[in-house]
């Protein structure tokens, strides 16, 4: 997995609550296990009309959010089936980061696990985020996950907070086997002297 670095990047507004896993991918794109190609089928019922054919209405259809990274979303972002296609298809997509009053706990953990950096704000800080998204591609927002701030382009800070181990995880691109292999010695050492103290198992 790849290391989660600072970046500066365009904020799609998503302001709708409630947004669960089967808007984020329908159920018609779950029978594949790869976690690459989901992104043209990512918010797919609103992304696309019955023809085919992009829906203009739709945020990253439209021109100034096309090549967004950042998305703003309305409170519970995740909710629904524990579907991990969702957050595939996020990444796919490229993006990097959402932003979000809260979020399903399931949806929220395997994010983590895919290099995406899910951050809770409070409701004001969420609605000038959504502010500053509206203006597109002319105002871009800078993530620092080791400083844990967001900065909006008008020069103000938001701190966030995120658990250590997963701010860590991020930070140096592990998965859930390469976490647990850091404490590869300490597990043989157990493995060991366990051995020598109950040879009968």
């Amino acid at each position: 997995m790849e290391k989660f670095v600072a970046f500066s990047g365009v904020a799609a507004p998503m302001p709708t609550v409630n947004i669960d896993t089967d808007m984020i991918i329908p159920k018609q794109y779950l029978k594949t296990i790869k976690r690459t190609g989901l992104g043209t089928a990512l918010f797919s019922e609103m992304r696309y009309n019955e023809d085919g054919s992009e829906n203009p209405d739709f945020v990253l259809n439209k021109p100034a959010y096309k090549d967004a990274n950042i998305i703003i979303a309305g409170d519970n972002f995740g909710c629904g089936s524990s579907r991990e296609h969702a957050p595939w298809a996020i990444k796919d997509f490229g993006i990097k980061a959402i932003i979000s009053t809260s979020f399903a706990d399931i949806f929220y953990n395997n994010c983590f696990k895919n290099a995406i950096l899910p951050i809770i704000v409070s409701e004001a800080e969420l609605n000038l985020l959504l502010d500053d998204a509206t203006r597109g591609a002319n105002a871009t927002l800078d993530i620092d996950l080791e400083q844990q701030t967001i900065r909006g382009p008008d020069g103000g800070t938001i701190k966030f907070d995120i658990e250590q181990g997963n701010k860590e995880k991020l930070l140096e691109g592990l998965d859930d086997i390469a976490t647990t292999l850091k404490s590869e010695s300490k597990i043989s050492s157990y493995e060991k002297n366990l051995q020598q103290e109950q040879a009968w198992i």
